[in-house]
């Protein structure tokens, strides 16, 4: 329930508990938090404008259902175990284990490839099967939801992908556990994301 509350927070009226002050009235959150849970807040607002206007659009005439990938069940498991892998890392770093944040960073960043091939591979057979973006406002909306999670997670590894290699050069945990802590969050949230968004393509 911690992830849930987390990503649900807003950043400009949350009230932090008395651990997240130095005694002088600043605030001890991390900038980059601050400014990673502002990111999440205008990405949820987009992502919400593009499902009502998804609902909206289902209402005229010319929508026509496309069928499923069954492959995006399977995506939706990768992507558990990518968001898995990231927690076990961050786990890991609270602890001071480095093999833990080590083999946790390397799985969730393999499973988050896997989920973007699966998607690939989901485009393309509804491609073999004539779905097509231009072929009807549906299979347009299908295509712009799942791409644009995809891009999100793209830009989600290339963090991960720094946060990699200053782990293999040796920095110390206490100048990663930050890092590794945005990534998690992060994962958390584009899983909370897709989930709503495979919902919503199936019982749509």
């Amino acid at each position: 329930m911690g992830i849930f509350r987390l990503l649900s927070e807003k950043p400009w009226t949350v009230q932090a508990s008395e651990d997240a002050y130095d005694g002088k009235g600043a605030t001890t959150i991390p900038s980059a938090m601050v400014g990673l849970r502002i990111f999440l807040a205008i990405v949820t607002v987009m992502f919400l404008l593009l499902t009502s206007v998804y609902i909206m659009r289902m209402g005229l005439g010319d929508w026509r259902r496309l069928p499923v990938p069954t492959v995006l069940w399977l995506n939706t498991a990768l992507l558990v175990l990518s968001s898995a892998g990231l927690q076990w890392a961050r786990i890991g770093a609270e602890r001071g284990r480095v093999d833990e944040v080590r083999y946790g960073l390397l799985a969730g960043g393999a499973f988050a490839f896997a989920f973007l091939v699966g998607q690939l591979l989901a485009w393309r057979q509804l491609g073999e099967l004539g779905y097509f973006a231009a072929t009807n406002p549906a299979n347009a909306f299908f295509y712009l939801i799942t791409a644009l999670h995809a891009l999100h997670l793209a830009g989600g590894l290339v963090a991960w992908g720094r946060t990699v290699i200053r782990l293999r050069a040796g920095l110390k945990l206490d100048q990663l556990r930050e890092s590794v802590d945005l990534c998690t969050v992060y994962w958390h949230f584009l899983l909370v994301v897709w989930i709503a968004l495979f919902g919503l393509l199936l019982v749509t």
